[in-house]
């Protein structure tokens, strides 16, 4: 694990692990998701609780297992 630091996300000061700032994306299987959308009516949603968590708490929550996950075949394309 990295060092801990703290910075501005959002106007609010919060804290992180040096070494995994910025990755959320890498790391959470939403991003990875058939049903995921940015588009909150036809998002998953279990992805709006949990984003609605994030907001609320102005906190990053990757998702690393989910029962309903469909893996989006064309992002391994890319």
């Amino acid at each position: 694990m990295g060092k801990i630091i703290w910075y501005e996300h959002h106007g609010r000061r919060v804290a992180v692990d040096e070494e995994l700032k910025g990755k959320h994306k890498e790391h959470c299987l939403c991003f990875r998701c058939a049903r995921f959308s940015f588009n909150g009516e036809d998002n998953c949603k279990l992805a709006e609780l949990n984003f609605a968590n994030c907001r609320i708490n102005d906190m990053v929550l990757p998702v690393w297992e989910c029962p309903d996950l469909i893996e989006n075949k064309s992002l391994l394309m890319n």
